[in-house]
């Protein structure tokens, strides 16, 4: 095992995590007025609603699944009689149907960020930046569904499920466990661990107040019009 993934997948999420905790802190302290989702909605409505629904589902549904998925010991499957390969089937499927979901609602916010000019030019490098390491690595995720079907016993995912649980324990050994990996699995998991270093310095930071607030899933639309 080389220093170069020892750093990357043994201590590098420890760093992102840092910054992803205590930058959001400062900003909040900070600069609590660029605390928000820039909305465009004012400036060019077309068809930002469908993109946000499927981008939302979709990323709300990833994010989840890799939480629960990644975090939840090998020992609770073993214990409800899911085989490896069975739960393997069900992530690729649940992953493959969100990720296709989040992909076609970014690439609607994209086309419709980056085509219309007054939306573009109020577009900071920070929320481009965003938009394509995100794309990048949703990419990157739906590609690793392909590298999975050439090995369905399961045993990848134990092995990235055992690494995400002892990098949460702290455990020193967690790089030595995906030394293996598949060259893709390692680049998406690089791509979505630094999304949690970007995270404070985007807009990204609204996704806290929308998980701090309860009554969020059921508040009504929010509807700008004009004169």
């Amino acid at each position: 095992m080389s220093l170069v993934h020892q750093f990357f997948f043994g201590i590098y999420p420890y760093i992102a995590a840092a910054i992803f905790l205590f930058g959001s802190l400062a900003r909040f302290e900070r600069e609590q007025y660029t605390w928000k989702s820039d909305s465009s909605q004012m400036l060019h409505r077309g068809a930002l609603r469908l993109g946000n629904i499927l981008f939302h589902v979709g990323i709300l549904g990833l994010f989840f699944g890799h939480l629960f998925g990644l975090l939840t010991p090998v020992a609770v499957w073993d214990w409800l009689g899911v085989a490896h390969g069975t739960k393997q089937i069900v992530a690729m499927v649940a992953g493959g149907v969100m990720g296709t979901l989040c992909l076609a609602g970014l690439l609607i916010l994209v086309h419709r960020r980056l085509t219309n000019a007054r939306i573009s030019a109020v577009t900071k490098r920070g929320d481009k930046l965003l938009l394509v390491w995100i794309l990048a690595t949703l990419l990157l995720g739906l590609s690793t569904i392909g590298v999975s079907t050439q090995h369905m016993d399961g045993h990848m995912m134990v092995l990235l499920m055992t690494w995400a649980q002892h990098i949460v324990t702290l455990q020193g050994d967690a790089a030595s466990l995906i030394a293996d990996a598949p060259i893709l699995f390692k680049l998406h998991l690089f791509m979505g661990i630094t999304l949690f270093v970007i995270f404070p310095f985007t807009r990204l930071v609204h996704v806290w107040s929308g998980f701090a607030s309860v009554t969020y899933l059921g508040r009504a639309w929010q509807l700008v019009r004009p004169r």
